[in-house]
């Protein structure tokens, strides 16, 4: 089995901080990279597609809820790096914040589970930290009016 080719320019992808009231939208990821983690509904941007478009098809794809997209809270670069430092992989995750004010959330495409969930469940529940950090920014930003 010959080795993954190594990446020519990052990858854009796309994270969705749903929230309703008070919580925020988990899901369970069903595939790779991090597959069983609880993270945000998410996904590559395709080709002719805006980051507010992507948003917006992913959570639907994941979640099956249509979203109020409210603006940008962040981005991440993700590299992933192998024993000899060599890139293997390079996403540049756009966060985006979005109200679903209505709808039941149900696992689909590559989400395993949803579950909706408190800021203080979130270090219990959440092993990646970058995606903590991003939750309790969309919170902050919620908090001040910001969006």
């Amino acid at each position: 089995m010959s080795a993954p080719a190594v990446p020519s320019r990052p990858v854009v992808g796309i994270g969705v901080v749903i929230w309703r009231d008070s919580r925020v939208l988990l899901i369970r990821r069903a595939h790779p990279p991090r597959a069983g983690e609880w993270s945000l509904p998410g996904g590559h941007q395709e080709l002719g597609e805006t980051v507010i478009e992507t948003a917006v098809r992913e959570a639907r794809e994941e979640t099956g809820l249509d979203i109020e997209p409210k603006g940008i809270v962040t981005v991440v670069d993700a590299i992933n790096r192998d024993a000899d430092g060599a890139i293997r992989r390079h996403f540049t995750l756009v966060e985006i914040l979005a109200e679903a004010p209505a709808g039941e959330a149900v696992a689909g495409d590559d989400a395993a589970a949803v579950r909706w969930a408190d800021l203080e469940e979130i270090d219990d529940l959440v092993a990646w930290s970058e995606t903590r950090r991003v939750i309790r920014l969309a919170a902050e930003m919620r908090g001040r009016g910001q969006v």
